[in-house]
């Protein structure tokens, strides 16, 4: 399944004010209903340096990428990772998974 990137601020606004939130472990999901699947992420600089926030980014992106098909209705989503020492690509699939899980038990 493919999604869309969210690059705008404005739509960024938009989320943190209208979304609703599901946290797991190393994750805080903010979604929305929206027409197509779109997917945006926010690493603030307690994550570290330039080099580690994008490697957060990359990760993110990948585990979305495989996850995103157990979404049964479209939505908007921002992914926010929590601060940890490390971060693997297991662990935010699992995350994700948990949190689309909660998405679509509420949604019905």
């Amino acid at each position: 399944m493919n999604y869309l990137r969210i690059k705008k601020n404005a739509d960024f606004q938009k989320l943190f004010k209208k979304g609703k939130k599901v946290f797991s472990p190393y994750i805080t999901l903010l979604y929305f209903p929206s027409q197509k699947t779109c997917m945006g992420v926010a690493v603030s600089k307690k994550h570290g340096k330039a080099v580690k926030r994008n490697r957060i980014k990359r990760l993110l992106r990948a585990a979305f990428r495989e996850t995103c098909p157990q979404l049964k209705k479209p939505c908007s989503c921002i992914l926010i990772p929590k601060v940890a020492e490390e971060y693997s690509l297991n662990g935010f699939k699992k995350s994700l998974n948990a949190c689309f899980t909660k998405i679509n038990s509420c949604e019905n």
